[in-house]
């Protein structure tokens, strides 16, 4: 059984873009059925962020109401950490541009990126928890804002009507004396051998932008292979719960809340089937929100709390998976 480590959720919030856009939109632009985008990916309505919603705003947005939340001002973090799986530019990090979006630029607080893709809330808990645990800091805001919408090739009937924008926040610090909050076990692992499965291959100095040797435009476009994502994922993540269960203590019946990363539809069943998840206590947000990429996990955590179904005492898995191939998870006490 893994030390718990003293860490507490102070506040959490989130961000929805203005604009909704409906699944029957991507039917009508892709000549399907009335019926076919929702079905195929179990998304109904996403948020798509507007010209003026950029993701470091978004971020900020979601970071007001998660320090609200708290009860503390922004001049009181100790660090900012975003966890964006593509962010807005590609210098500076993203969280200096959220630093920025918040009215701190000249505060000084440190400010930097984790990107561990879909999983990166989870990688920024356990970083985060050992960085409360040796004292450098006492309170960290870590953000996820995607906008997704932006680098998906149109004519995908999967991907296309799949994601959704958005942003989340959450405020950590060290659980009080007397105060039972705790991150309880983390387990991460990464399986190099399905990096091609989920990817991006432009944009960086393999295939760079102008790049008179590369005219392909799809390959700045996310691109999936979603059955073997899903075949992959489902061989490593039995091992990886129980595991992480037996780190933690704890027992699948005795969590009050689990919460998945909103992979897709077909995703979120074969996970709950597969590992056998209590539905009733399982959270989907992905019908009305998409899949929000880094924002999914802590997004949904957010609406589990806002929501009354994690309340404060309670056990609550975050489980999910990433591009790279990777799988992680973490169990907290709320």
């Amino acid at each position: 059984m893994d030390a718990p480590a003293r860490l507490r959720i102070l506040g959490t919030g989130c961000h929805h873009p203005a604009q909704r856009v409906a699944s029957t939109v991507f039917d009508a632009r892709l000549g399907l059925a009335p019926g076919s985008s929702e079905a195929a990916t179990g998304v109904a309505m996403r948020g798509i962020a507007g010209d003026d919603e950029t993701a470091s705003w978004m971020a900020a947005r979601a970071a007001e109401r998660a320090l609200q939340a708290a009860g503390i001002d922004g001049s009181a973090l100790d660090a900012i950490v975003s966890t964006c799986a593509v962010m807005e530019q590609p210098i500076p990090c993203q969280a200096a541009l959220v630093q920025r979006a918040l009215g701190l630029g000249g505060s000084g607080i440190p400010a930097f990126d984790i990107n561990a893709t879909c999983l990166g809330f989870l990688v920024a808990l356990d970083l985060v928890a050992a960085s409360i645990a040796a004292g450098r800091y006492r309170r960290v805001l870590v953000v996820a804002s995607e906008v997704p919408s932006r680098g998906l090739r149109a004519g995908d009937p999967i991907t296309a009507p799949l994601f959704g924008d958005g942003a989340a926040a959450v405020v950590l610090g060290a659980a009080a004396p007397g105060d039972d909050s705790a991150l309880l076990a983390w387990r991460m692992e990464t399986f190099a051998e399905g990096a091609d499965a989920c990817r991006i291959r432009g944009g960086g100095t393999r295939i760079a932008p102008g790049d008179p040797r590369n005219d392909d435009r799809d390959a700045y476009r996310f691109e999936m292979d979603g059955p073997a994502t899903f075949r992959m994922a489902g061989r490593r993540l039995p091992r990886l719960l129980a595991r992480l269960l037996e780190a933690a203590g704890l027992t699948l019946e005795e969590l009050d809340c689990i919460v998945p990363h909103q992979a897709s539809g077909g995703g979120l069943d074969r996970i709950v089937q597969a590992l056998r998840l209590p539905e009733a206590r399982t959270m989907r947000i992905l019908g009305e929100h998409g899949n929000q990429v880094a924002a999914s996990l802590p997004h949904a955590l957010h609406h589990a709390i806002d929501a009354g179904r994690l309340q404060r005492g309670q056990a609550c898995l975050l489980l999910g998976t990433g591009a790279g191939l990777s799988v992680g998870g973490a169990v907290l006490r709320y």
